[in-house]
């Protein structure tokens, strides 16, 4: 059994942590942009057992081959908290949430889940909240709703559950990204995303075997399951184990707050492929958002560590 690596986040992340997140946010981004295309030919909860049922496979391989580690028995319930958080609530209510509001409430709303990590952070003792970090967060998140308008919020009564949801969605991923920090000392990060997504995912299958039974993969054109093939490999594999990885080398708050760019991301691809205008809102949301991560980033991040 392979002992875990052990490094501790220096107190300014490495250009490779920031270039990572930075693919993951992209990742996330066009999440979006696919899975719409990909829903207009199966249910949602059928495409996120699809997703789980492949990803996690392929993260136990992953980490089986290059970790060889065995979690002990005491970090098996952490491990089913963190999928019961990060892969079962974060997806199921997000998609829920979706189905009873707005996309544009979804995005509006998003951009609370730095706020959910940093109070997160703070109330668990695993970061100390210092006026740069709180500072950078505000940032982040001013820059986030000037790319999404929140004058565009809808306060409609039927949207009132959506909206709920997807909020739960935001806190139970910040408490993941939070949770994981103490167990990566431990355990390796391969393994320690790997082991949530076996629980969470379980968690999903049962919700999602009704919707999953009603499937007809034969009847999907090709170009869904090319969707399926995008969300699978790049918007779970990839971009849960970045963020899982960045959480080690950085601090949940700074993961957290990258975030704050996908409304970015969503602005510049309605620009390259809808014709859309990317005008000075964008450019001075941008700025805010980039202002933002450098004063979360430029702190050490322990609970440990001075801010």
């Amino acid at each position: 059994m392979a002992a875990p690596e052990t490094a501790s986040p220096a107190a300014s992340p490495a250009r490779s942590v920031h270039a990572a997140l930075l693919s993951a946010q992209v990742f996330f981004g066009v999440f979006h942009v696919v899975a719409k295309a990909v829903l207009a030919h199966m249910e949602p909860l059928a495409l996120a057992a699809v997703r789980v049922a492949i990803a996690a496979p392929v993260m136990v391989w992953i980490a089986w081959r290059h970790d060889r580690f065995v979690p002990e028995r005491r970090d098996l319930p952490r491990l089913a908290l963190l999928g019961g958080l990060g892969v079962f609530a974060n997806q199921i209510f997000f998609i829920e949430g979706l189905r009873h509001t707005t996309a544009i409430n979804a995005s509006i709303l998003m951009p609370s889940l730095p706020v959910f990590a940093v109070a997160a952070g703070a109330l668990l003792g695993v970061e100390k909240v210092g006026a740069r970090r709180v500072l950078g967060i505000a940032l982040s998140v001013a820059g986030a709703l000037v790319l999404v308008n929140p004058m565009r919020f809808s306060g409609d009564g039927r949207a009132a559950l959506g909206n709920g949801l997807i909020l739960l969605n935001c806190c139970c991923y910040a408490v993941f990204l939070v949770l994981q920090r103490p167990l990566l000392r431990r355990i390796p990060w391969r393994t320690v995303i790997a082991g949530a997504f076996v629980f969470g995912g379980a968690g999903v299958l049962t919700v999602s075997a009704p919707a999953l039974a009603r499937l007809q993969p034969g009847a999907l054109p090709a170009s869904a399951w090319w969707g399926v093939a995008y969300i699978v490999v790049f918007a779970t594999v990839l971009a849960y184990a970045i963020n899982t990885w960045a959480v080690r080398r950085s601090s949940p708050s700074l993961v957290a707050a990258y975030g704050t760019l996908q409304p970015l991301v969503a602005a510049v691809l309605a620009a390259a492929f809808l014709g859309e205008h990317f005008g000075w809102a964008e450019g001075l949301g941008f700025a805010l958002i980039l202002a933002g991560l450098w004063q979360v980033s430029a702190r050490p991040v322990s609970a440990s560590e001075g801010v």
